[in-house]
């Protein structure tokens, strides 16, 4: 009772092939695949994005510690 049939199977794609017919199947998952596509692009840009944030904060703290280090050497010499 709890598993479905090949009957049941084919009268399932009988009614998706009349409700969307037959040529609309494949463009929707065309859409579908771009869809994937740019959210996989968006996750790399934010990716991308974050590196670059990381790299930009790394940089501004080691330009921090270079200036600290100039501060300790003109005071010790003064």
């Amino acid at each position: 009772m709890g598993s479905l049939s090949i009957w049941h199977w084919v009268i399932v794609l009988v009614v998706v092939l009349l409700l969307f017919g037959k040529g609309k199947i494949p463009a929707l998952m065309g859409d579908v695949a771009k869809g994937i596509k740019s959210f996989k692009s968006g996750l790399k840009e934010d990716d991308d994005e974050k590196a670059d944030a990381k790299k930009a904060i790394d940089e501004d703290s080691s330009d921090d510690t270079a200036m600290a280090k100039k501060k300790d050497e003109a005071s010790s010499r003064a």
